[in-house]
């Protein structure tokens, strides 16, 4: 089997007028993570990706919370898609795709990822409330959006079914996770070889 690479770690700063986001990521970690948005469920969600993923990830933000929490939320996607893009190198002997379907109690969810090199998001998650807690829902379109933006991976998101939001933003973001941990396992078949007819993703 072709050992993972060691070198698979980045860390990218963002500072804008509206927000300054740290994100330090070890794809080859063991689900270790260090969460500081001001939002309290975000952080959780982002502990899911770690824990799930076995990404190693620490997020520091200071946002404009006083306006809300928009501007923190996409930038902390677009940050996270930056240190994944750099952190994934040039995808030799990757898995490319991956997929997980997670329940929780009452909700599934599926995602599918496509380390394709082209940005692209198909979210179809049809809360059943507006807020959990003090974090709006629409936030979680935001944060994906920006990191396939920048990570220019393709990605699929299918909230199956459920009743309870949190059960529902939860179950998207474990499947995200395992879908992207996947995607970006080595493939001890591919060797060297980027997986593409093009050569190049």
């Amino acid at each position: 089997m072709t050992a993972p690479r060691t070198t698979r770690r980045a860390t990218v700063e963002r500072n804008t007028k509206e927000t300054q986001i740290r994100v330090d990521i070890d794809l080859d970690g063991s689900g270790r993570g260090t969460f500081a948005s001001g939002l309290g469920f975000f952080d959780h969600m982002l502990d899911q990706i770690a824990r799930h993923g076995t990404i190693d990830l620490v997020v520091r933000a200071e946002g404009d919370l006083h306006i809300d929490a928009h501007h923190t939320v996409e930038d902390i996607g677009i940050t996270l898609g930056q240190a994944v893009r750099q952190a994934l190198g040039d995808k030799k002997g990757l898995t490319r795709y991956g997929h997980a379907y997670v329940p929780l109690d009452e909700a599934l969810s599926r995602v599918v990822v496509d380390l394709s090199g082209r940005p692209g998001l198909e979210f179809h998650v049809p809360f059943t409330r507006a807020m959990i807690g003090a974090f709006d829902v629409d936030l979680a379109h935001e944060f994906f959006q920006g990191f396939v933006n920048h990570a220019l991976v393709t990605v699929h998101v299918d909230n199956l079914r459920g009743r309870n939001a949190h059960h529902q933003a939860e179950t998207v973001f474990k499947a995200f996770a395992r879908a992207l941990r996947m995607a970006a396992t080595p493939d001890p078949r591919a060797g060297a070889a980027i997986p593409s007819t093009k050569g190049a993703l």
